[in-house]
């Protein structure tokens, strides 16, 4: 047995959870980092995989017999194959991971001690960073608001990036470089207690991908949670790569934001919000479609915002409940 793993008969300290869908070199890397850099904690990985057609399943059989492998076949996507693999956990505590991700300089031991340091938090993330070491901004966000939704989609967000005011979500631009409370830690590199997340049901499965954490984390504020990151566990995260067909993230991200406002917005702004939704996609579809007359290069986004357009019944009600 490797130093830091976990025998069946006795329990680790931490569970690590991972939803594999044709990322088998990305999944198979990730996992050999996962235990390279933790050797200190006892700990168990769980994957799932979504009915991948890339072999991925046999492959981290052959190499990883030691991870306990849920072959499904059928994509559930990252909700319930999140849900029915922390089902099997028997740590204290739960990590998520994505696959397209690359475990840095003890980063889930290090993720771990923090959360013990400060108890009251209840959720913990780390920082993540591209292949090259540049930042990757989306391992925490700012919760979605009127205000938040309505600089998103009409543009300011992007005009204004380094502004808190008006990139909110983003945090503007904050390099993730101290330890800072946040409203939502990314499902990319999420620790929390078993027991919690128990308590709160796991994810929505109303969000099939893309948005789960954010519904987890408003939930989780309900029961006193105070979501907190740290600079200290670093890890890379490529991003992205599950969904590689730009239309279907704009659906899946639009959608999810539009099951947000619905669920959490009251009153008079939830239809509010989920008309900025609507704007955002419009417009971004006109747009790109008008510009690509005088610059060819955004004719490409601008088809795949349009097919977005045209396909907006699967979103404007909420997340899509499928595999697009």
């Amino acid at each position: 047995m490797r130093r830091g793993q976990t025998a069946k008969n006795s329990a680790p300290i931490v569970s690590i959870m991972l939803v594999n869908w044709n990322t088998r070199e990305m999944t198979l890397e990730c996992l050999r980092s996962v235990y390279a850099e933790t050797t200190n904690i006892p700990f168990e990985v769980i994957v799932v995989d979504n009915g991948s057609h890339d072999g991925s399943a046999e492959a981290i059989a052959e190499e990883f017999p030691q991870v306990e492998l849920m072959a499904e076949s059928a994509n559930h996507g990252f909700a319930k194959a999140t849900n029915i693999s922390v089902e099997r956990a028997r740590g204290e505590y739960v990590l998520l991971l994505n696959t397209d991700t690359v475990v840095l300089d003890r980063a889930i031991e290090k993720l771990v001690a923090f959360a013990e340091s400060r108890p009251d938090a209840k959720i913990w993330g780390g920082r993540t960073i591209f292949e090259d070491g540049s930042l990757n901004p989306d391992s925490c966000w700012g919760r979605i608001t009127a205000w938040s939704a309505f600089c998103m989609a009409t543009g300011l967000s992007r005009i204004f990036r380094k502004s808190e005011l008006m990139n909110p979500e983003c945090y503007g631009a904050w390099p993730r470089d101290c330890e800072r409370r946040v409203d939502i830690v990314q499902g990319s590199f999420l620790l929390i207690k078993r027991e919690f997340w128990n308590e709160l049901g796991g994810f929505d499965l109303e969000f099939f991908m893309f948005g789960e954490e954010a519904d987890l984390a408003a939930r989780a504020r309900g029961f006193g949670a105070d979501p907190v990151m740290t600079p200290e566990a670093t890890i890379i995260h490529y991003g992205g790569r599950s969904t590689k067909q730009f239309s279907k993230r704009i659906i899946y991200v639009i959608g999810g934001r539009v099951g947000l406002i619905r669920r959490h917005f009251k009153g008079f702004w939830r239809p509010v919000g989920v008309g900025l939704m609507v704007f955002w996609v419009w417009w971004r579809a006109k747009a790109y479609k008008f510009g690509s007359i005088l610059f060819p290069k955004l004719e490409e986004q601008g088809s795949e915002w349009q097919i977005a357009w045209e396909q907006r019944e699967k979103w404007i009600k909420g997340p899509p409940r499928t595999f697009l």
